[in-house]
């Protein structure tokens, strides 16, 4: 085991809790039903290890009440069953938010009740009241926009808070509370209690289903997530209730930052709940460095009240979410296929401008037949093309040295000559054998030098060809090449404009295979899917006695699916204990907890190590969420310790 590893430093129930959105059976105005099932969900959301969980909008009279809301008996009748859920909620370690409707100062609001432990920490009004097309609550119930720093006095419970400033807190997790029409407005209550540190979001709502409302329903719970920086707990009124006119589908949803964690099937006729863990730690790490979130704080209109709860128990924490092992890779083929196009799009157009800008109409690409430099060589045809250039302004030049296989140095000449462009073959044996004479290095012996004496070699020719004909060099190294250090100083590190900086190598396949079935003729299709299939090599060793190669990469420095893994979560801010954690869970059954160890270790190593070199990369576009270009993304001084970092991998069980 790795020195650097200490047993018992990563708690992951310090970063994630459990909620869950409910959709319970009612039956209308049958308020003892609806308490009867509204336990039933507690008790499922209970032996799921849940900690906080989001009911419908008046749902313990059930929504759909009518003009019975102004009648004494359902209103004395919905108090009751609270009391009697607030008894059922003693010793229980979890949050829960019921809605209910409450007489306050002889006006009728519609409420979110927050109990915990058999306490109502608070009441949260519903801020908007709709009254237009279906909705017509104004009959019944008053806007609660205005209420602050208030309390309230029911007959089992004194001096309850009330109002739409509170924010209820148990440590990192600061959980907040809307009501259905709240979230369709310009301006969200949540939007203001997220600015204030609410971290979690409940809605509860009943919103009835016509044609298409559910996608648009399902957008709003995202966008609002993502406006927030916020998880997003949203749990809608179900079939139960009446059917006079409206039809309701119990719609739950569970969004984090503008992404759908959970979602059910609508429509259910039992007892629903649906659960997730979410991440409170990366949602504070990410309002931490969005600076627009800190300047907008300052806009919220009222003071926050905050209500403070202690959960007891974590200690049988269970984790509910997918982790996915490829998260720069979207899983879904049309998506996939989709976000393909787009960075083609943006690669094609960065590398255009810079063309048009220069003014020069030449490209200088080394074609290695391998797939950083194929990216490269598409998006080069593709900008090209879209400039009204001949390819022939395109000079690939391959170049064969001690470790080139018949098989790259074949895709790579027959690609070039079947796209058409201006192939050229420098070897560069003789002028590496030369230069290891000129610096007094042993051929024989197979270290550092040996390889990066070829990788300058094959820079340098590029750079000299670029001048001699007026072109600019393409850059083909991808970003997991970056984040490693996985390229030579001043060697394939180097070029005029990098296509491929900000790509991470499990993308680039999905790249090069997206021209192979979408784009390409059937030869170059056949070359594409080869090329995809040669093991990931810079081909700088002398290749076997049957012509094979000899340096895999992935055996060197570890599988780029676990390097591309660490860096999406390393370069967000998570701690190495944590990206651990999720690496297990999201390679489960591929690699074990020694592999997982072993790689991060060395991801971390060399992502500390190496970075000089990206301090000095060249300009290239950013493509997706991540860069590591010192103009961008990453400033990180290139002498930084690793040794904090390596410290925190492990983690307690």
């Amino acid at each position: 085991m790795d020195a650097f590893i200490k047993e018992g430093y990563y708690s992951p129930h310090e970063d994630f809790i459990n909620v869950a959105a409910a959709c319970p059976i009612t039956s209308v105005s049958h308020i003892d039903f609806n308490i009867k099932n509204i336990k039933e969900c507690i008790d499922e959301s209970l032996a799921k290890n849940v900690k906080a969980v989001v009911f419908p909008e008046l749902c313990i009279t059930s929504y759909t009440c009518s003009d019975l809301f102004l009648n004494r008996q359902l209103l004395s009748s919905s108090l009751r069953a609270l009391e009697d859920l607030c008894n059922y909620l003693n010793n229980k370690d979890i949050l829960v938010a019921v809605g209910a409707p409450l007489i306050y100062g002889d006006l009728l609001y519609n409420c979110a009740f927050i109990i915990y432990d058999g306490t109502i920490l608070g009441i949260v009004p519903k801020s908007y009241i709709p009254n237009y097309t279906e909705f017509y609550e104004k009959r019944w119930f008053t806007e609660g926009i205005d209420i602050v720093d208030k309390t309230v006095d029911l007959y089992f419970q004194k001096h309850i808070p009330f109002g739409v400033d509170l924010l209820f807190k148990s440590g990192a997790f600061k959980f907040a509370f809307e009501i259905c029409e709240d979230m369709w407005v310009t301006i969200p209550p949540s939007s203001y209690l997220s600015l204030k540190g609410a971290n979690i979001i409940g809605n509860l709502s009943a919103s009835n289903e016509i044609v298409s409302k559910a996608v648009y329903r399902r957008d709003l719970v995202k966008s609002q997530s993502a406006r927030c920086m916020a998880a997003y707990i949203y749990a809608s009124s179900g079939v139960f209730e009446s059917s006079t006119d409206l039809l309701f589908s119990g719609h739950l949803l569970i969004s984090e930052n503008g992404i759908l964690l959970k979602e059910n099937e609508r429509f259910q006729r039992h007892n629903e709940i649906i659960t997730c863990s979410v991440d409170v730690e990366k949602l504070n790490g990410e309002r931490l460095k969005n600076v627009s979130y800190r300047d907008n704080s300052r806009f919220c209109p009222f003071k926050i009240r905050e209500i403070e709860f202690q959960f007891k128990n974590f200690n049988n924490f269970t984790f509910h979410r997918f982790v996915d092992k490829h998260p720069f890779v979207p899983r879904e083929n049309s998506e996939r296929e989709s976000r393909c196009k787009e960075i083609f799009n943006i690669q094609s157009s960065a590398l255009a401008k810079r063309f048009t800008h220069t003014g020069l109409k030449k490209a200088v690409i080394g074609i290695s037949g391998g797939l950083d430099s194929t990216l490269a060589l598409l998006v080069a045809v593709r900008t090209f093309d879209m400039l009204n250039i001949h390819r022939k302004n395109i000079i690939t030049i391959t170049m064969p040295g001690f470790g080139t296989t018949d098989r790259t140095y074949n895709n790579a000449v027959n690609l070039c000559k079947n796209l058409g462009t201006d192939l050229r073959e420098i070897n560069i044996v003789d002028s590496c054998l030369q230069h290891f004479k000129d610096i007094g290095h042993d051929p024989k012996i197979h270290d550092v030098t040996y390889e990066n004496v070829q990788a300058r070699e094959r820079t340098q020719i590029l750079m000299d060809i670029a001048n001699k004909e007026g072109g600019l060099v393409i850059g083909t190294g991808d970003l997991s090449e970056l984040a490693l250090g996985w390229c030579t100083y001043n060697g394939d590190h180097m070029s005029m404009y990098a296509v491929n900086c900000s790509i991470p190598k499990t993308l680039v396949r999905y790249l090069v295979r997206y021209v192979a079935d979408n784009e390409a003729d059937k030869t170059t299709s056949n070359i594409l899917l080869d090329i995809l299939d040669t093991p990931v090599s810079p081909e700088l060793l002398p290749k076997d006695k049957e012509g094979n190669i000899t340096q895999k990469t992935e055996d060197i420095v570890g599988p780029y699916e676990l390097h591309d893994f660490f860096l999406y979560y390393f370069v967000k801010g998570t701690a190495p204990g944590k990206i651990l954690f999720l690496a297990k869970e999201a390679f489960k059954g591929l690699y074990d907890e020694d592999t997982i160890k072993k790689w991060l270790n060395t991801f971390i190593r060399r992502f500390f190590s190496q970075q000089f070199k990206r301090s000095a990369m060249p300009d290239g576009p950013k493509v997706g969420t991540i860069s590591l270009s010192p103009r961008g993304d990453l400033r990180m001084p290139s002498d930084a310790s690793s040794t904090l970092f390596l410290e925190s991998i492990d983690y307690r069980e």
